[in-house]
């Protein structure tokens, strides 16, 4: 989806500002759910850059709160929530012009050791 992310330093926040196009069409005008969910699971994942490590999505929960506009203004935000270990949790938000709250996810990321976990997929 090429979204680009910039980090705001003093909220401690990732930031993304997009829009989607009808390709995502779930309801008419609006986007389709999955795709919803792939933007908050990619705004999470970003958050784990921050801790240096390499963490894979465990656990997703969406609350889809409004429809998502196809065509419109919109950006997600992430931020950490709680590490503990090797657990990572992490929420992210879509937003529309106005500020308001669209959908809302948090995830569970669990950091690996990448070269371990897929040393025999690389020869």
């Amino acid at each position: 989806m090429h979204l680009k992310f910039a980090y705001d330093k003093k909220r401690k926040t990732f930031v993304c500002r997009f829009r989607l196009d009808d390709r995502y069409t779930g309801p008419p005008g609006h986007c389709h759910g999955g795709i919803i969910a792939t933007i908050l699971d990619e705004a999470m994942g970003k958050v784990n850059k921050l801790r240096q490590v390499i963490a894979l999505t465990s656990r997703i929960t969406v609350e889809y709160l409004r429809p998502v506009p196809l065509n419109k203004p919109l950006r997600v935000e992430s931020r950490e929530v709680s590490l503990r270990g090797r657990r990572h949790v992490n929420m992210a938000e879509i937003l529309n012009q106005q500020g308001e709250v669209l959908a809302r996810g948090q995830g569970l990321f669990i950091s690996i050791d990448a070269e371990r976990m897929f040393a025999k997929f690389v020869k």
